[in-house]
């Protein structure tokens, strides 16, 4: 079997390596962008981050992580909405900067001059080093630290001569070539495309010996891997950035390097940094059954949502999305107005449905997939195009039909397009706490706090976003 490893792995060694080649060899395309300004018409800025578990993930339903927290101060900080991309591939990742699919790489990069004719770096965001990951020795539990030591490599000469993995593009390929050529004893360092989590469970599961990773990454992990080791440096410490394109980015960066010497000094980067890297919580949290990036998972109630997200032809993620922000997934929430359980589903309603649904979460779903697709048949006819009757849909989940009904009314007599959610139908349902809109002769259900309505559909979509960047389909259905 380990032969058989050895093998596919060269193969992706030889790929890789010719994979390599043709991303020097491609150009980089030169966009016209005029920086922050072409941003802010656009409304959002694109950023490509990488999903593990430090920067960004999904823990119990809601999309968490370092950078993912970092890129929402800036956002505040700026005023722009951010898109968040996820790519692994540092490599690739670049090339999207550089193409102009993305702003902005936020991922940890090393400030050095080897990239610095590629990107063009911000102020640095942290500090880090990489670490040696290997495995401890048999029967290491009932052994003192120092008896553990003399079976492990504590030093740089103790890596020659030895077959250390690294993720391709990485920092660790500069670190490890350069000790290579200053051992006794060659190092042979194979660069292949897996991330540092992947390559830290291969070392776990004796599929590799030797793995050099980022040492945040590494010790989140080693509380999920008990067996592996990450205490021994390979680098010194060094200052790590984000980055933007070489060309037409002075906006941007200016902007980026402004919000950093302020929050990189503020009290919540020092929380955010220990609740992430120096906290026990994060080691509970990889452990748990609802840490989506290795289960897969986002609730205990994953099965059925699934199930009856397909009843609706709804992509389940959406589905989960909305009971996330009904409930936490938590199935005893009650609120001010009556509503009941992970969907929030009024008795009443529950019981037009003939369901009680107080007697079980998987009643309660039922209800409310059961009175989603009441409001999607009412929909159907007034909303053609599918992508904005969800929309609708959801904004009614949580307004009721009357209501948004009364928002196309006034977006109609106002000159606005009422089968178009955003700025259009959105607007005139905020407008329902002005009493010159409510009573207007065109609306039926008079006041309605319709801000609730539009941040609530544009919450459940954002996560919906997130979600469909790291939890797999169950199958495709009809989305955003």
């Amino acid at each position: 079997m380990r032969r058989a490893f050895y093998f596919i792995i060269s193969l992706l060694f030889i790929t890789l390596s010719s994979c390599k080649k043709e991303i020097a060899e491609k150009p980089v395309i030169q966009t016209s962008f005029e920086d922050l300004n072409e941003i802010r018409q656009r409304g959002r800025i694109i950023a490509v981050t990488d999903f593990n578990s430090t920067n960004y993930f999904v823990y119990n339903g809601q999309p968490m992580g370092f950078h993912y927290e970092l890129l929402k101060s800036f956002s505040d900080f700026s005023g722009i909405d951010i898109e968040i991309v996820t790519e692994n591939d540092i490599n690739r990742s670049i090339m999207m900067l550089n193409s102009g699919e993305a702003d902005l790489l936020a991922v940890d990069l090393p400030i050095d001059s080897a990239r610095s004719n590629t990107i063009r770096f911000t102020s640095p965001v942290g500090r880090s080093r990489q670490v040696l990951v290997q495995r401890k020795p048999n029967r290491w539990s009932s052994m003192a630290i120092n008896e553990i030591d003399k079976h492990l490599i504590r030093n740089y000469p103790g890596l020659s001569g030895k077959t250390v993995y690294v993720q391709s593009g990485s920092a660790a390929v500069a670190t490890l070539q350069e000790l290579s050529r200053n051992s006794a004893n060659r190092i042979l360092v194979i660069q292949v495309p897996f991330d540092a989590e992947k390559l830290i469970s291969l070392v776990s599961n004796r599929e590799i010996d030797y793995a050099v990773c980022d040492e945040n990454i590494a010790m989140v992990n080693s509380g999920y891997y008990p067996v592996i080791d990450t205490r021994t440096p390979v680098s010194d410490e060094h200052d790590l950035g984000w980055g933007v394109r070489k060309q037409n980015s002075d906006r941007l960066a200016g902007a980026l390097n402004d919000w950093i010497a302020t929050f990189a000094k503020s009290n919540f980067y020092s929380f955010l940094y220990s609740k992430y890297f120096r906290n026990s919580w994060s080691a509970r949290m990889v452990k748990s059954d609802y840490y989506t990036l290795l289960t897969g998972k986002v609730s205990p109630y994953d099965r059925q949502i699934k199930s009856l997200s397909d009843t609706i032809k709804w992509d389940w993620r959406l589905l989960a999305s909305l009971i996330y922000q009904e409930s936490r997934f938590k199935p005893d929430v009650i609120s001010g107005q009556g509503a009941v359980g992970l969907m929030q589903v009024l008795p009443a309603t529950g019981r037009a449905f003939g369901i009680d649904v107080n007697t079980s979460p998987e009643n309660n779903i039922m209800a409310g997939v059961l009175y989603i697709r009441y409001l999607q048949e009412f929909f159907n006819t007034r909303i053609p195009d599918e992508h904005e009757r969800i929309k609708f849909v959801i904004a009614a989940y949580n307004a009721g039909e009357g209501n948004i009904i009364d928002a196309m009314n006034l977006a109609e007599k106002h000159g606005r397009n009422p089968l178009i959610w955003d700025n259009n139908v959105a607007y005139f349902l905020l407008k329902k706490t002005d009493p010159v809109y409510y009573n207007d002769p065109v609306v039926k259900m008079g006041y309605c706090r319709g801000y609730e309505s539009v941040n609530f559909v544009a919450e459940i979509l954002e996560r919906y976003g997130e979600y469909k960047y790291i939890i797999p389909p169950e199958k495709e259905q009809p989305g955003l």
